[in-house]
């Protein structure tokens, strides 16, 4: 069978991290990135796999520049990030991280967390809230880390960030704390925290001791019954490792209809080779995004159909947007394109809308339709009834694409405050050196 040349991008070579020319061909169903580094040799990646297929998996965009940039272009992406002015796309999410210390040590972690750095201050935490404010103006927030709730003072960094005038607050999250620490949750539910973005790997105990060096499914489901007593909505999050849990996709989301509405969807992320990582990856230790695509119609046995989830951010992400009937099947909600390419600031603002919408929490157990106007009874109801399908497939130095990291939107505030495009910022070459993140 031969090779079919589709285009030429530029990506990194992974040993070295040093800017070179790749192309993306096709193999019969599969898409790879071939790229040659002068010193270092041939790498080869496989990109995509299955149908939907790669040509049609798109949603064009014109580009638009960050209101305001914070670094010079000198040496070209992925070496001038802050955003600078050769940047696609404004910030639709923005991760700040507000802790490196962690209270589990997984085997795979793209912020390799642990590390001995001293927290942020909140005079520190508030200069990066007002550089995204600046820069892209009121994103989606998500506080991670390392583990955000080991701070005790997270209520009020969430406070903070509502107080500038953040609408939409997430932490990212194993859930450990929010199992146990009632008064703690309390605290971020009256700090105004909308969501908790959880660490969820899968349906049963040998997954988390695997993945996460311990069970702690029993601790998963304590912490999501507390959030839904609170009225913080969780998005249940698997990092998908073949071989150890790509065979749960339906299970995890068959769990996640059982919880909700106090669980709003479940966002899936293809396991990434950056950070910290066991090794180097092989063609069969990744999945790809139509392999997810398919595996949740063949794994839910038809609930969700392949062809009911739709590209969001071009080859980085898809989503669909469903009502669950009271049969408990889902009608799927069909989102309303344009003819021609969207306008990437339209589409940013598109995303944070989306994010608002459906993974915000339904408010607080034992509230109802009840405040006798009709019109916001039906709004109440679809927000109960609402439940979504995501997905992310983050780059690391084997298979970056550089137009896709040029337009990116999910951006992580560093420690100088500059806005860094998320697979810049946790890029790792072979031996876990990296161009952005601190002793990396």
């Amino acid at each position: 069978m031969n090779e079919r040349f589709i285009s030429e991008t530029r990506s990194v070579c992974p040993e070295c991290l040093q800017r070179i020319p790749a192309q993306r061909v096709a193999l019969g169903n599969k898409v790879y990135m071939i790229k040659q580094c002068p010193e270092h040799g041939e790498f080869r990646t496989v990109l995509w796999r299955g149908s939907p297929t790669w040509e049609s998996w798109i949603r064009p965009t014109t580009p638009s520049k960050p209101r305001v940039v914070f670094t010079e272009v000198e040496r070209g992406c992925p070496y001038d990030c802050g955003l600078c002015a050769d940047h696609w796309k404004p910030t639709c999410t923005a991760l700040l991280e507000v802790t490196q210390r962690c209270n589990l040590n997984c085997r795979f972690c793209f912020a390799d967390a642990g590390v001995s750095i001293p927290d942020p201050s909140l005079d520190v935490i508030a200069e990066w809230y007002d550089k995204v404010m600046q820069a892209s103006g009121p994103a989606t927030i998500q506080l991670s880390g390392g583990e955000p709730t080991i701070r005790d003072d997270l209520p009020k960094i969430v406070a903070l960030g509502k107080s500038i005038g953040f609408n939409f607050i997430q932490i990212n999250t194993n859930g450990l704390r929010l199992a146990t620490d009632m008064s703690f949750l309390q605290q971020l539910q009256e700090a105004g925290l909308n969501s908790v973005f959880l660490q969820f790997d899968g349906t049963e105990e040998h997954v988390y001791e695997v993945l996460r060096g311990r069970k702690l499914l029993k601790e998963k489901i304590k912490a999501i019954e507390n959030c839904s007593k609170h009225g913080i909505g969780v998005v249940l999050v698997p990092t998908l490792v073949p071989g150890i849990n790509t065979q749960q996709i339906g299970a995890i989301i068959q769990f996640a209809l059982e919880y909700h509405p106090g669980v709003r969807g479940v966002h899936f992320q293809p396991v990434s080779y950056f950070g910290r990582i066991p090794q180097e990856p092989r063609e069969q230790d990744r999945i790809t995004l139509p392999e997810v695509v398919q595996a949740i119609e063949d794994q839910t046995h038809g609930l969700i159909k392949a062809s009911e989830i739709q590209p969001n951010n071009g080859r980085c992400s898809f989503s669909s947007n469903f009502m669950r009937q009271p049969n408990g099947s889902l009608k799927v909600l069909e989102s309303k394109s344009c003819c021609g390419p969207e306008l990437a600031e339209d589409l940013v603002q598109k995303t944070r809308t989306y994010v608002a919408r459906q993974w915000d929490g339904i408010g607080q157990t034992g509230d109802s339709c009840c405040c006798g106007d009709p019109w916001e009874d039906v709004l109440r109801q679809i927000k109960r009834d609402g439940f979504s399908i995501t997905g992310m497939a983050f780059q690391d130095a084997w298979n970056l694409d550089l137009e896709r990291l040029q337009n990116c939107c999910i951006h992580v505030v560093s420690p100088e405050g500059k806005l860094i495009p998320f697979c810049a910022y946790n890029l790792t070459d072979r031996n876990g050196n990296s161009i952005y993140r601190k002793g990396r």
